[in-house]
Order: C-alpha cells, then structure tokens, then sequence
C-alpha cells in the first residue's frame, strides 16, 4: 500500500497516554514480532510491505534513509548508524489511536518488543528472518513532525525522562553481516584503554567481487 503521509486531528490524551504504560511495558523481553514493515519511496510517503528485504549497504531496499541521514556524517556519508529504525508497535498503538496510522511515524520496523535500553543496550543483535541487526547508541527522538502527526502530548510522552528510558520514540538500528561474510582480525598499535568508547572506522574495503564496500564505522565500548 503506496501513500503520502497525512496529518489527522486525531490525538491522544496525556492521560490515555500515561493509561496505556503499563501494557507498554508487558512487551516481551527476547522472542518478539515484527508487526509492521514500511518504507519511504520518496519525502512524505509510506509503503506498507508484507515482505522486506534488509540489505548491509542499503537498510531497508526501497527506503530512502540515505538521503535522509540528518545530519550526514563528517565526511559527507549517510550515519549508517541510523539505517533502520524500529518503534514498539504498542507504542504506536497509542499514539496513533488507529492501526492505518501507524505508518505516519516515520519508522520502518514495528515491533511487539522491550526496546528498552536495559533490555537492548547498544551493539544487541537481533535477528530478523534471515538478516541480523544491531542496536546503535544513536538517540532516535521525537521532533516537529510527529508532534504534528500525534499531538503534542504525545511528543512529550515519548521524549519525557521515561521515555527516554524505555525508548518509547524508537531505537535506531544497522543491517550487520550474516552468513557468508568475512571476518577480519584487526589489532591495534597502542593498548585499549578498559570503558572507553572507540569507533573503528573501515574506509575502501574491496569484496571478492571487486565490489567497493561502504564505509563503515563500528562504535563499541571496552568493558
């Protein structure tokens, strides 16, 4: 189902907002469900898939999370750190009120899950099908347009201090290699330091293909 974005009246409550917590927080801790899956062909509209394919280099095939990569990189690449990003779908529940419109937030993946920071702290891989993704430390939070779309209690529903604990706006996520992939050993010239944040950056990398390979950076913490 092919259409551009709309921007109903309907809004919830803060009080039915606050109501429906609770049943947020029931969501399944592993074993969840995707119950949704939409792209964004172009600005302003949304395509409702029964099935989609999660590619490394592209995300979700169709999307156009490339060019909406705000802001890009130093160097002028999409953050492929914000590939994909998924929304608990009971969350949706709430603050779209009505099923059809789940699709107006923006996300590609809906999903019956805790997506808690407790639960799916960054660098958890979850697997979908066949594809693997991981959960990146980028904040995925509500802006002008949802607050257009869900009214402005809602906004502040999903950014408030609980909302940023139970990831209510979402959690970002990148597509990583699975099956038939290649894994490189790569050994630093200076000891790491334990708890600090790195990021490992892969610039040029050639497939057996001959096929040049994105550029990648991996963010991860010593522990």
């Amino acid at each position: 189902m092919l259409g551009a974005v709309e921007h109903p009246t309907e809004h919830p409550t803060a009080a039915a907002l606050e109501a429906g917590l609770d049943d947020v927080r029931r969501a399944p801790r592993d074993r969840g469900r995707v119950e949704l899956i939409v792209r964004r062909p172009a600005e302003s509209e949304r395509e409702v898939l029964a099935v989609g394919e999660l590619d490394r280099g592209e995300g979700l095939v169709g999307d156009t999370w490339r060019a909406r990569s705000d802001p890009p990189t130093a160097d002028g690449w999409p953050d492929g750190d914000m590939q994909l990003t998924l929304m608990s779908s009971r969350v949706a529940r709430l603050v779209a009120v009505r099923a059809d419109r789940w699709q107006l937030a923006g996300d590609q993946l809906f999903v019956d899950l805790d997506l808690s920071e407790a639960n799916l702290p960054p660098a958890t891989r979850l697997e979908l099908g066949s594809a693997v993704i991981e959960i990146t430390d980028e904040p995925h939070l509500g802006c002008a347009k949802f607050a257009a779309r869900f009214g402005r209690d809602a906004l502040r529903f999903v950014n408030s201090a609980t909302g940023r604990e139970l990831r209510l706006r979402g959690v970002n996520a990148k597509v990583v290699p699975a099956e038939g992939g290649m894994l490189a050993f790569v050994t630093p010239i200076t000891p790491l330091r334990f708890g600090v944040a790195y990021t490992l950056t892969l610039s040029g990398p050639i497939d057996a293909t001959g096929l040049v390979l994105p550029l990648t950076a991996i963010r991860f913490t010593t522990r």
